[in-house]
C-alpha cells in the first residue's frame, strides 16, 4: 500500500539527502527489525530502506525462525545489500528480547544510532531521515501517532480507542510525558542504551516500549516525539494478543513502584 509520508524533510525535498549524509559522515546507524512470518514484506522493506541511499546505515533483521521462510528471503536480499545482517533465533520469542539482543549487537559493533522498526510497513521508511535529523539534538526520538492529533490509518475504532487509552493510562500512572509511549518506531543514541541496564529489561511485549521509554526518561535523557503516519498492516496478521495487553497494564504499575523505591535502572 502506498501512502504519502508526513515527512517534510525527505519526501518533499530530496535535496535534504545531502544534508542527512553530511550528518552521517562520521556516524554509523543500525536499524533493528524483529520478524516473525514477514516473508511477504521483508524484501520490499529492505529495498525501500536501501533506496534512501543514506550512508553508513545498516539493517539487522532479528528473525524468530519464521516458518514462512522470512530468513531465506533476507538471505536472498543479502546478495544485493552488503549492509544487511541477519540473526535467526532458535524459536519464537518476545519482541523485547529480540530488541535487547539487537541492541547488544549494535553496541558491540560500535554503532552511534540504533533504530527500532516494524517489518510490516506500518512504519514508513521515508521517515528515517527525519529521525536522523532530530537525533542530532536529542537522545531518543520517538515516531508518534498522537503528538499532532491522531495519525492512524486502517485501524478499527475499537483498536484506536484501546491504543489511545493505553497511552493516556501510562502517562497518568507513571508521569512519563510522552504521548505515544507504545510506539515501536524510534531512534536511540548509543548513550541511551549504554545508560540502561539491558539485563533488567523484563517486559517482552508492547510494554517493552513503555519500559524502555520510562527508563530513558528517568535517566535524564532528552526525548523528542516527531509526528508519523501509522498505517496498519495490509499483509499478514497482527501480533497483538490479550497476554500482551495484560502485560502492559501491569507493567506501568511495576515501573511506578520501582520509581517510588528508587530502583529504576
Amino acid at each position: 500500500m502506498e501512502f504519502e509520508s508526513s515527512s517534510p524533510l525527505f519526501q518533499r525535498d530530496p535535496r535534504k539527502l545531502e544534508e542527512v549524509n553530511e550528518m552521517m559522515q562520521n556516524k554509523r546507524c543500525l536499524i533493528v527489525i524483529p520478524t516473525y512470518n514477514e516473508a511477504n514484506n521483508i524484501r520490499q522493506l529492505i529495498d525501500e530502506i536501501a533506496a534512501l541511499r543514506i550512508q553508513n546505515l545498516d539493517i539487522l533483521v532479528m528473525d524468530d525462525s519464521s516458518p514462512d521462510g522470512t530468513a531465506e528471503m533476507v538471505r536472498e536480499s543479502q546478495k544485493e545489500h552488503a549492509n544487511l545482517k541477519l540473526i535467526v533465533r532458535e524459536k519464537k520469542g518476545g519482541l523485547g528480547s529480540a530488541y535487547v539482543l539487537g541492541f547488544r549487537e549494535a553496541l558491540n559493533d560500535g554503532y552511534d544510532f540504533i533504530f527500532e522498526m516494524d517489518a510490516d510497513f506500518s512504519h514508513d521508511p521515508k521517515e528515517i531521515p527525519n529521525f536522523l535529523k532530530a537525533v542530532q539534538e536529542y537522545d531518543l526520538v520517538i515516531g508518534s501517532r498522537y503528538v499532532q492529533g491522531v495519525n492512524v490509518i486502517n485501524w478499527p475504532l475499537s483498536r484506536l480507542i484501546l491504543s489511545y487509552g493505553a497511552n493516556l493510562y501510562t502517562r497518568l500512572i507513571t508521569g512519563l510525558n510522552v504521548k505515544d509511549c507504545t510506539s515501536g518506531f524510534k531512534c536511540f543514541r548509543r548513550t541511551v542504551l549504554e545508560g540502561i541496564d539491558l539485563d533488567r529489561i523484563f517486559s517482552d511485549g508492547y510494554s517493552f516500549q513503555i519500559e524502555i521509554n520510562f527508563k530513558a526518561w528517568k535517566k535524564g535523557f532528552r526525548i523528542k516525539e516527531i509526528p508519523i503516519v501509522f498505517v496498519d498492516r495490509v499483509i499478514g496478521t497482527s501480533k497483538m494478543s490479550r497476554k500482551i495487553i495484560h502485560e502492559a497494564i501491569w507493567e506501568v504499575w511495576r515501573l511506578r513502584f520501582l520509581d517510588l523505591v528508587r530502583k529504576v535502572e
